[in-house]
């Protein structure tokens, strides 16, 4: 009974924790918290004693933390060298491998969610050395392997042989506390032994990682050890000595503001990282904890990734001049796909400096200067200009993450008229330079940005309106703490003085979240993605079809797609636009000179939207011209298609097909092919056949790829029908005719439930007798998908993928029972394939096919 109560809420609990509203409120929670936590613990501080304490921070602790910053990122770098020489040996140089990881981290570290963006960066560098999606992620979980080592070592040593830190400060025992080191430090040790036993591999079904040996484990570990010590010790070196007296304590409290800062979703953790450190160590009405976190922010985020800036911006500058070769070269090379996300980055940068300018008090020296120049009124709009400015920016940052050229218009124009605001609301020169020098480095990345998708770029997905909400929510506590001395009024809201700062901090504040509002209501109510409205079946189109020998052209006419058709009107794609990607079903269709020039057509079109492209269900026909795309090339299954020629129902094989045909022979049914032109008739009477066939499975139609009754598709080709004796339809399938008596097949075969059992069996008994006799050559059976997938430990991962799900997704549908059926018919099975985008893509493509299909896994598995 005990196990009844226990199972069914876990059920629940994880299809609740799945819902993408729980997904996105869990992080808002979190900062809100936080937010709430912060305001609390920092409340009887002021600003200008936090000033003070920045200029008191002395050059040595300074240099220290900038120091410790150094050998962490040396770590850190060390964590993808040793996985790299260990999964893909001699492939990736040691400079190329030391920076992907230094510099994935220094932008992840800024733009937040550190296990998309650090991986994304790892494979942009790495894929151009030739490594897969495979290879990439078993860097990564290397890598991972050292950090947890490193944290064995780090916690398990400071326990035990420091047993009095945890101890001292919360009821644990002392025993307890060293025991618990000196299991996490036995932990360490059996696995290091275990590696060093022989050579070791992490499996996961038929997937296959290579676990270090014994030296590359320790190296890790050693690795781990840099990399989390002194990442802990910029701000341990940085705090003031009495508050962080027990360096046991102080890690733990600092890795789990980390922890709570990544699921946060906050850009590097703002807000979230601070308030648990301070509430963690009890430092709350601290000026001086709040100048040093102030300072690890600028030494161990920014630093880091201003360095990245500057190397990626000086790469740039130099190949621009053609001054590249050798070693640096091979650099550019490699780190070239990094621009957008580092300009993502430096938009983001932007943005927050001048939102957080704008909430802090001005300096009244330079009011005083703008004030002989300058109205009142010019100073109060320009900060409102100047703060909004800063929201706009951090909303662009999306934009040219994904290299739109919109986006970076955007950027240089709002960066413009926030250095022109940054002086005009208090003479911020400071500011403004920073303006300046984003404005340079942005335009030397320029040709980056080529996509013209037709998506606003001020429209944001679920991930991003969290993280400026986080953003937008830390900014405005800073607001408030930096005027916490000031008693709240209405009449705030309306005082417009020279020395107004609150009064400017409110309203900006206000009309910040207001643009927000807006941006986030039109993102959510137009949708994640925008989909070109679908065009009516162009009579070129219509006229390719009929000329084609392949059957499946025919499914361009469902009308759920749009059709890229040559200038000559020779050859076309239809294809379907996810918002996301531009997805082909088939191959070309027509002349095979202007098949392949449109292929890389719909190839440049979808770069220039800013969209993936991909071809699914294609065969080896323009297997080249995929290739030359750069696209990999999935193998998904195979078709089945019987020779007509000699088809007869005679042999054990087809007894089935044999024995329903005599049956429905001697009941008195009738075979009869109904032609397109005298089909409205019985369209009422297929109608309620095909609805009554759907509710019975308890299923839904399909699109894309296959064929739903929709009467304007139906009518387009004739129809096989099974009659009883009495005229009633028993069962039909709209026929699919190629040219020249090349092929026949059929898109939907369905039946009337309460029927005879035998009515399917004899009606394709029948239509493959009748194409015979009518002389075509071929008779298409359709695709078992995911058919001749080797699922063996040298194949690709996909096969290795597709050979497991059609070896062990019979729960969810009979894939062996489907090629099983068919190869009683003794066909020729021809492979068909995906032609998508490597790596990540790939997964995200084969959901959007699925999505187009079926609608989803939901309606998939209904």
């Amino acid at each position: 009974m005990a196990i009844i109560e226990t199972t069914l809420p876990e059920g629940r609990w994880r299809r609740m924790i799945k819902h993408p509203a729980v997904r996105i409120a869990i992080p808002i929670v979190i900062a809100l918290i936080a937010m709430f936590a912060l305001h609390s613990l920092a409340a009887h501080v002021k600003w200008v004693d936090v000033k003070a304490d920045l200029v008191a921070a002395t050059p040595a602790s300074l240099l220290k933390a900038l120091a410790f910053t150094a050998i962490s990122f040396v770590g850190i770098a060390f964590y993808d060298v040793l996985a790299v020489n260990l999964v893909a040996p001699s492939k990736v140089p040691f400079r190329i491998a030391a920076l992907a990881g230094a510099a994935g981290y220094s932008i992840s570290g800024l733009l937040g969610v550190s296990y998309l963006t650090g991986t994304a960066v790892r494979y942009r560098v790495y894929s151009s050395f030739g490594l897969d999606l495979a290879s990439v992620s078993g860097v990564i979980a290397i890598s991972w392997s050292g950090f947890c080592s490193g944290l064995a070592l780090v916690f398990g040593g400071l326990l035990a042989f420091h047993p009095s830190s945890l101890s001292a400060l919360l009821p644990i025992p002392p025993a307890l506390e060293t025991g618990a080191g000196l299991v996490a430090l036995g932990g360490l040790l059996a696995y290091l032994f275990w590696l060093a036993s022989g050579k070791r591999t992490l499996k996961a079904g038929s997937f296959t990682i290579p676990l270090p040996g014994a030296r590359t484990g320790m190296a890790l570990t050693a690795a781990g050890l840099l990399d989390l010590v002194s990442a802990a010790l910029v701000l341990y070196v940085l705090m003031p000595a009495d508050v962080v007296q027990n360096l046991s304590y102080f890690i733990t409290i600092y890795f789990g503001a980390v922890a709570l800062g990544i699921l946060s979703h906050s850009p590097g953790g703002l807000g979230v990282f601070e308030a648990t450190i301070i509430s963690g160590l009890g430092a709350s009405g601290r000026s001086d904890v709040v100048a040093a976190l102030l300072l690890y922010r600028v030494i161990y985020t920014v630093v880091p990734f201003v360095f990245a800036v500057a190397g990626l911006s000086l790469m740039a500058g130099l190949a621009r001049r053609r001054e590249l070769t050798g070693g640096a070269h091979t650099i550019w090379r490699a780190f070239r796909p990094l621009v957008p996300p580092v300009a993502a980055g430096i938009t983001l940068l932007a943005g927050i400096l001048l939102l957080i300018s704008g909430n802090l008090p001005a300096e009244q020296s330079r009011l005083g200067v703008l004030r002989e120049f300058l109205p009142l009124t010019f100073v109060e709009t320009f900060h409102l200009v100047g703060s909004i400015t800063g929201l706009f920016l951090i909303v662009v940052a999306r934009g040219l993450y994904r290299k739109l050229y919109r986006a970076w218009l955007a950027a240089m124009g709002l960066i413009a008229l926030g250095l022109i605001a940054s002086l005009l609301k208090g003479l911020d020169w400071e500011e403004s330079l920073s303006m300046l020098a984003t404005l340079g480095v942005l335009g030397l990345f320029r040709p980056a940005f080529y996509r013209a998708d037709s998506v606003s770029v001020f429209r944001l997905n679920g991930t991003w309106i969290v993280s400026i909400l986080a953003l937008l929510a830390a900014a405005f506590w800073i607001g408030l703490f930096a005027y916490s001395h000031l008693p709240y009024r209405n009449v705030l809201w309306w005082d417009f003085t020279w020395h107004g700062d609150a009064s400017r901090f409110l309203r900006a504040s206000l009309a910040g979240a207001i643009t927000l509002a807006v941006i986030a209501f039109n993102s959510l109510m137009v949708g994640k993605a925008n989909r070109k409205r679908l065009e009516p079946v162009p009579d070129a189109v219509r006229k390719l079809i009929t000329n084609s020998e392949d059957t499946e052209s025919n499914i361009a006419l469902t009308g759920d797609k749009s059709f890229l058709v040559s200038d000559d009107e020779r050859a076309f794609i239809a294809y379907a636009d996810t918002g996301r990607s531009l997805i082909a079903k088939g191959d070309p269709i027509g002349d095979a000179k202007m098949a392949k020039k449109i292929v890389w057509q719909l190839r440049e079109m979808a770069d220039r939207q800013g969209k993936r492209c991909a071809f699914y269900a294609i065969s080896l026909t323009y297997m080249p011209v995929f290739l030359d795309l750069g696209l990999s090339i999935l193998k998904i299954g195979e078709v089945a298609r019987v020779d007509l020629r000699a088809f007869t129902l005679d042999g054990s094989n087809r007894k089935a097909l044999r024995q329903a045909r005599n049956r429905s022979e001697r009941d008195g049914f009738v075979f009869e092919v109904v032609s397109a032109i005298d089909l409205a008739p019985c369209m009422t009477e297929l109608r309620s056949i095909s609805d009554a066939w759907l509710k019975s499975k308890q299923g839904e139609e399909k699109g894309f790829a296959l064929g739903a009754f929709e009467e304007g598709y139906i009518s387009n080709f004739d129809v096989a029908v099974l009659r009883s004796h009495t005229g009633e339809i028993a069962a039909f399938a709209n026929l699919f005719k190629g040219a020249s008596m090349h092929e026949l097949s059929f898109d939907l075969m369905r039946h009337r439930p309460g029927g005879p059992g035998f009515a399917m069996d004899a009606l394709l008994a029948e239509l493959m007798l009748w194409g015979a006799a009518q002389g075509y050559h071929w008779f298409s059976l359709g695709a078992a998908p995911f058919s001749g997938m080797e699922n063996r430990q040298l194949a690709p991962i996909w096969n290795r993928i597709g050979g497991f799900v059609y070896e062990h997704g019979e729960h969810f549908y009979n894939f062996g029972g489907l090629r099983a059926f068919k190869e009683k018919f003794d066909p020729e099975w021809s492979p068909i394939y995906l032609a998508t985008p490597g790596g990540l893509a790939a997964p995200q493509i084969l959901n959007e096919i699925n999505v187009l299909i079926s609608g989803g896994f939901r309606r998939l598995m209904k």
